[in-house]
């Protein structure tokens, strides 16, 4: 399963799409005109490599420090009274190691065709060699342990590659943790605080020393400096939240995306971090809504096979796509609330839901206040705003309009 075991993908994110299924339930903007990055729609050119950007090497060299990040918004401004709020969109990946399939590498290009920004939620051991599995030592599991399959030393050095261009194209670069469990004594939804940093420093660590670990020293380092990229991530099967917040407060992160089942409204802070979670949204053909991430979608069409009847696969193309496109439409024509997908750089029944992913974006680019931007982008916007209009945004309900029209409503703010 290109490095992604089933069991590894069960857990409260598919319990949340099914439980939803069973229960039957349901800048123009804030920034500068002048802004040419990502979610704008025009991306300048030339991307500088880390052989013509200033080089100070970090640690053993596995990562250096080249200066800004390039493709970057400029400064977001608080909104202003009565002014309409940016819809925006934030297309996430689980995992992000390429695998052969070349999705990792046909997303950047959508990306910088659209002018949008991504959040790329890195597995730490997919920059560790099998051969070296020894090294990893997961909380609750034996020594090695993955549910997740380690990548080969040709697949670590694609993922290397293109988590080196997303970076310098713009995007971020999060956390998926490491061994992916999500059952059993050993799952992550037992781990403690103390226990997630454990499982957090592994991570950083097979990120800032592939070079000691592998022993390719002649491949260019990953140009950022991950102790400072890294400011939010994604727990497996979105399990153990409660007792991480503890420690990314401690760390200095700045957002969660592990929540399931999220509804489409503003979001909020736990433990004094932005809690930006995956969303129910409606699922066509149905009475029920379905978590906006790909294998919920799957769980839903094919009862969790990644190799469903072939002769069914047009039609659940269409309805992911039409999933997506309902999301984002509910949201953008009444309550404006920022819209999550997550992914997974997988080929499940044919490839459809990464089909679904790129058609739905397509259609999203180029509307009027769209945004398409990473959480790391988009949580600098929320930290500018003014307390008291967010909290005025959260008074707007899933699909609820604000009375009066935007400049009514949030002037009264």
């Amino acid at each position: 399963m290109s490095g992604m075991s089933r069991r590894g993908l069960l857990g409260a994110g598919v319990g949340a799409a099914a439980a939803l299924g069973t229960a039957g339930c349901s800048s123009a903007g804030p920034d500068r005109p002048a802004d040419s990055g990502p979610g704008k729609g025009g991306r300048p050119s030339g991307v500088p490599s880390p052989r013509t950007r200033p080089v100070k090497p970090l640690g053993d060299g596995s990562t250096a420090d080249t200066g800004p990040q390039p493709r970057q918004p400029v400064k977001p401004v608080p909104l202003e009274p009565g002014q309409t709020p940016p819809q925006f969109v934030v297309f996430s990946w689980d995992g992000a190691g390429e695998v052969g399939n070349g999705l990792f590498p046909r997303f950047l290009e959508l990306a910088r065709n659209h002018g949008a920004a991504m959040t790329f939620f890195l597995s730490g051991i997919y920059l560790l060699p099998e051969s070296k599995k020894h090294l990893y030592r997961p909380p609750n599991n034996r020594v090695g342990a993955s549910d997740i399959g380690y990548l080969t030393d040709a697949h670590i050095k694609d993922t290397l590659k293109y988590v080196r261009q997303a970076w310098l194209e713009g995007h971020e670069i999060g956390t998926h943790f490491n061994g992916h469990f999500c059952g059993g004594h050993g799952s992550v939804e037992h781990w403690t605080p103390a226990q997630w940093q454990n499982e957090i420093d592994q991570a950083v660590g097979f990120v800032t020393e592939w070079k000691t670990n592998s022993g390719w020293t002649d491949l260019d380092p990953l140009p950022f400096d991950y102790t400072k990229e890294l400011v939010g991530g994604r727990t497996p099967c979105l399990l153990g939240q409660d007792n991480l917040l503890p420690t990314a407060r401690r760390l200095g992160w700045r957002y969660d995306a592990s929540s399931p089942g999220g509804r489409q409204t503003w979001p909020v802070k736990r433990q004094g971090i932005w809690d930006l979670p995956l969303q129910a949204v409606p699922f066509p053909g149905h009475s029920f809504e379905v978590l906006s991430m790909d294998y919920n979608i799957l769980a839903n069409q094919s009862k969790n096979s990644t190799q469903g009847m072939p002769s069914r696969y047009p039609g659940w193309r269409k309805q992911a796509t039409e999933a997506l496109l309902a999301g984002f439409d509910r949201a953008y024509e009444s309550n404006r609330a920022p819209f999550f997908v997550g992914n997974h750089f997988e080929q499940w029944n044919g490839g459809i839901y990464m089909d679904a992913v790129e058609a739905a974006l397509k259609r999203m680019a180029g509307k009027k206040d769209v945004r398409l931007v990473s959480f790391r982008q988009f949580t600098d916007w929320l930290d500018v705003q003014d307390p008291k209009i967010l909290a005025k945004l959260r008074t707007l309900d899933v699909g609820q309009k604000p009375a009066g029209g935007w400049s009514a409503f949030l002037t009264a703010a």
